[in-house]
């Protein structure tokens, strides 16, 4: 049990670092690529969109990959390569010259970027189904306590230039990668591994896998709708809040740090006792819910005190994702966990593949004379309903009479389980 609890420390504090090195750039990335190619700010979030992009489409090839490489050789040395492939990438983003050298590191970071699905595969193998939400919880936690550290430093880092905070990203990677190397330890059991299976290692092949899974292809479909409609967020928040309302990198450094101490609080104890008090499904639906409020509440914030305000119910929706990853983990046999949790990043990147260039574009198209009129905000309603969409169909599938009549494998003794002993 404590070797169990030590092993969550490690990977919570890997993944903590992570997200810090990830987060310390965002608040400097716009005037950057508005500098490198002398355009105005919400032109530069269509460049911010093919950095996404690019990012994306290499993670999804690469994905399956890495997770199927880690069901055969274990999780620590997949992570370790990860954790040293984004200090390659700052690297390369701190001495770029022009877009295209940013874009060549981005690519690096996809195919090497499969730390959070490592870590996924990782609490998979340590977690009991009682834990589960609790452990997967942690990644949200070390996400958003990674959210408040990384773009403060950002922040306050980018004031004194905007690559400042490229080196001190890559001093952070390189340091995490040295962390995992002398203390973190394997967790994947010998008799849980498989063969790799190259059929089985690539974005399709995994996707089919984790399609196979009849009881999940209706939470997937609504998976995939949300993480496409999050995009409005987090493509182009420091794009929007910069144009809006005349935001500085500090600024936007801090609102994304409250985002950080909002997930932080959600994540790491709050989707847990959602899911006691309202039970696994409702507080999925729940969650989705408020996702789809403060998507919209955004599109139509008129003054920087609302988006602050805002920011509460969208964070809450937080307690959607651990409940769900919890639900779909259960469905899964142990040597397979790898498997399934890439064929998710696949997944996940592919709506990042279409978010960023959708969300972007949207934003950019009704910020110019181009429109019928300006609107902003217009991505974030965009998002808004695509998370609307979502909603319905996890209040159909787990919460109405008809809905749970035609899938009735959703009764998981393991969730039922769960649900009993969380208190």
């Amino acid at each position: 049990m404590r070797n169990k609890e030590a092993a969550i420390g490690f990977i919570f504090i890997t993944l903590l670092i992570d997200v810090i090195g990830f987060g310390i750039i965002i608040p400097v990335l716009p005037k950057l690529l508005a500098q490198m190619n002398n355009i105005s700010i919400n032109e530069a979030s269509k460049y911010g969109g093919y950095l996404l992009f690019a990012f994306a489409v290499a993670q999804f090839i690469f994905s399956p990959v890495i997770g199927n490489l880690s069901d055969q050789f274990g999780r620590r040395p997949v992570l370790l390569l990860s954790l040293l492939g984004f200090s390659v990438d700052y690297l390369i983003l701190a001495f770029a010259p022009d877009f295209w050298w940013f874009f060549v590191g981005r690519v690096i970071a996809g195919i090497t970027g499969a730390s959070f699905t490592t870590a996924s595969a990782y609490i998979a193998d340590i977690s009991t189904p009682e834990t589960r939400s609790k452990n997967f919880g942690m990644i949200g936690a070390a996400f958003g306590l990674g959210f408040i550290i990384g773009p403060f430093l950002g922040g306050v880092l980018g004031q004194y230039g905007v690559k400042i905070p490229f080196y001190a990203a890559a001093c952070l990677s390189f340091a995490n990668f040295i962390y995992g190397y002398f203390i973190l330890p394997e967790s994947l059991a010998p008799e849980n591994r498989r063969k790799f299976d190259i059929k089985r290692a690539n974005p399709w092949g995994a996707l089919k896998q984790i399609a196979k899974y009849k009881q999940l292809k209706y939470l997937l479909l609504a998976y995939v709708f949300l993480y496409i409609g999050s995009h409005a967020v987090q493509s182009t928040w420091n794009y929007f809040t910069m144009y809006r309302f005349g935001w500085t990198e500090a600024m936007v450094g801090y609102s994304l740090a409250l985002v950080g101490i909002l997930v932080a609080i959600v994540q790491a104890g709050l989707a847990q006792k959602a899911a006691y008090f309202l039970g696994l499904e409702r507080s999925i639906v729940v969650g989705f819910a408020l996702y789809t409020i403060g998507m919209i509440l955004f599109a139509f914030a008129s003054q920087t005190w609302m988006l602050f305000v805002f920011l509460i119910p969208y964070c809450f929706g937080g307690i959607a994702m651990p409940n769900l990853q919890s639900y779909m983990v259960g469905k899964v046999e142990p040597n397979q966990q790898g498997e399934l949790q890439g064929g998710l990043t696949s997944l996940m990147s592919l709506t990042t593949i279409i978010g960023p260039i959708m969300m972007t574009s949207v934003f950019y198209y009704f910020t110019t004379d181009r429109a019928p009129f300006v609107f902003p905000g217009a991505a974030f309603l965009l998002g808004g309903i695509m998370m609307c969409v979502s909603f319905i169909i996890t209040w159909y599938i787990l919460l109405s009479k008809s809905g749970k009549i035609k899938t009735n494998l959703y009764n998981n003794s393991e969730n039922i389980k769960f649900i009993k002993n969380t208190n």
